[in-house]
């Protein structure tokens, strides 16, 4: 989860309304504007060919499932270090771009087979994730609860969730339906976290990390609802 800068800004918790409204505002400003770019670097991945040339490569070895999820994490700890900087705006916007972009590689192989076989999964996948999103902001949003008590067994779960596909993956052995609607159930909690924390946990000049934060929750709710759907359909 992400580690939370205490040099930059004003508590949330402890602004003026003003303050407050306004970083809220450039925080799903910014979600929006990461959504948007990795839409435009998904596709240009697909169009290009190199989503095709990327998933013959991923089927060639096992292996190479590991390797992509190792370099992940690596590029995503980087990413969110930097998005956290109190150095400059410049590194914080780095961080953001780099975590779209690697998080846009990531889902390639994903979004190639559904476009490819099931086209309609994806967008009812995306309506759902929006749905979804959208009654967990105004959860957190309206009762005001502080959430932060979930980190740690988030924590807990992101390491099991981890370790059960790295295992699917060398032992080659489907996680399925069920796998999959756990996972959607563990992202909404992250949701819902990443959302408390704009709330009570950030500093007022920390938008760009926490929409860092939500985007990697969002986007983690995209790939199992997608999954969930496939797996429903048979095109898993």
């Amino acid at each position: 989860m992400a580690q939370l800068d205490i040099h930059s800004g004003t508590l949330v918790a402890d602004a003026s309304e003003t303050e407050r409204a306004d970083f809220i505002r450039r925080t799903y400003l910014h979600l929006g504007g990461a959504i948007m770019a990795f839409v435009g670097v998904e596709s240009l991945l697909i169009q290009s060919g190199v989503a095709e040339s990327f998933v013959h490569l991923l089927q060639g070895s096992k292996w190479m499932w590991l390797i992509v999820m190792g370099m992940f994490m690596g590029v995503s700890y980087i990413a969110n270090n930097w998005a956290h900087s109190a150095i400059s705006k410049e590194m914080q916007y780095a961080g953001l771009g780099l975590f779209v972009v690697a998080e846009a590689i990531v889902f390639m192989p994903l979004i190639y087979i559904a476009l490819r076989y099931a086209p309609d999964i994806l967008g009812h996948a995306a309506l759902l994730t929006l749905l979804l999103a959208a009654g967990i902001t105004f959860t957190a949003f309206s009762t005001r609860k502080n959430f932060s008590f979930l980190g740690p067994i988030l924590n807990i779960g992101g390491l099991v969730a981890i370790g059960v596909i790295a295992a699917s993956i060398l032992f080659g052995f489907t996680l399925g339906l069920v796998f999959s609607g756990i996972m959607v159930v563990f992202a909404a909690a992250s949701v819902l976290y990443s959302t408390s924390n704009i709330i009570h946990e950030y500093h007022t000049e920390q938008h760009v990390a926490a929409s860092l934060s939500l985007f990697s929750s969002v986007g983690l709710m995209f790939w199992y609802i997608l999954q969930f759907l496939m797996s429903l359909s048979g095109n898993d």
